[in-house]
């Protein structure tokens, strides 16, 4: 648009119109929203149509490649029976015990860490170092201390876990502002005060996201390792069932791992969301 003022040469001026988001921010969202979800069904349900089509039309070899139909009915017949169960129910119960020591003491020594500069130059360099090992190569110094059962399993998972939770949290309280920590001093807070009101809140976001992760990351390293040391579990099952050439059930294990290290995740975001209401969502998860 051009205005022309007298005695002055005409002036271009930009004009931005508010669009849709700005005029219908409430009907945007939803359609976004509905969007991402049509995305997010629709492409895993177009790869599972695909490969249906291919096992029917014997592009594929259904013996080494069942059919989505094949695995789901033999999935059911399993779960009917009760012979799935008590393979989920190993490998749940394992997970959430290392999951949990592995949380607790990654979080404990974080703040210890992040809040003390003179302990984390005493353990920070032994901690990288141990980091970079491939948690499923202490597995055999796990069998030595605890020996063959749960013991190794469970530690092997808290191990994992461990690394996660501290670096997230170490990170996350040295990155708190130093104005919120001397507030808390010229207020004269107890270290417990100082914890609650200062340390938790600012830290727990961060803390979170890393907890999360290391939800996932719990389900693969279990997996594996009951492959190696285990006699039941969804890693077991996967292994053993293709050693015996019985594709069909090492699929239905894969497909139980997917659903349970996506359920253990959601429910670790979920909660995450309930514990800081404060902190802004993910928007990885469909927020705009």
């Amino acid at each position: 648009m051009t205005t022309i003022a007298p005695g002055r040469q005409p002036e271009s001026v930009l004009v931005r119109r508010p669009g849709p988001e700005e005029l219908h921010p409430v009907r945007t969202h939803r359609r976004r929203r509905a969007l991402e979800l049509s995305l997010a069904v629709a492409v895993p349900l177009v790869l599972v149509l695909w490969w249906q089509l291919a096992a029917d039309q014997r592009w594929i070899d259904a013996r080494v490649y069942p059919a989505p139909s094949t695995i789901l009915s033999d999935g059911w017949d399993r779960a009917a029976a009760g012979d799935l169960w008590p393979d989920v129910w190993a490998t749940l119960k394992r997970v959430l015990a290392g999951y949990a020591i592995g949380t607790a003491a990654g979080y404990a020594l974080g703040l210890l860490m992040g809040s003390l500069p003179l302990i984390r130059a005493a353990l920070e360099p032994l901690l990288d170092a141990l980091y970079v090992v491939p948690k499923l190569a202490l597995l055999p110094v796990f069998l030595n201390m605890f020996g063959l059962g749960e013991g190794p399993q469970v530690a092997l998972v808290a191990a994992t876990v461990f690394f996660f939770v501290w670096i997230s949290t170490m990170s996350a309280v040295i990155a708190i502002p130093s104005g919120h920590l001397d507030a808390g001093r010229v207020f004269g807070a107890s270290p417990w005060q100082m914890f609650r009101h200062v340390l938790l809140p600012a830290s727990l976001p961060s803390v979170l996201v890393g907890a999360r992760i290391a939800a996932g990351v719990a389900v693969l390293v279990i997996v594996a390792s009951e492959q190696i040391a285990a006699s039941n579990g969804l890693g077991h099952l996967i292994f053993d069932s293709r050693a015996l050439f019985q594709n069909d059930v090492m699929f239905v294990g894969i497909v139980c791992v997917a659903v349970l290290g996506v359920l253990f995740s959601e429910l670790v975001r979920i909660l995450g969301r309930l514990l800081t209401p404060w902190a802004p969502r993910d928007r990885g998860r469909g927020q705009s």
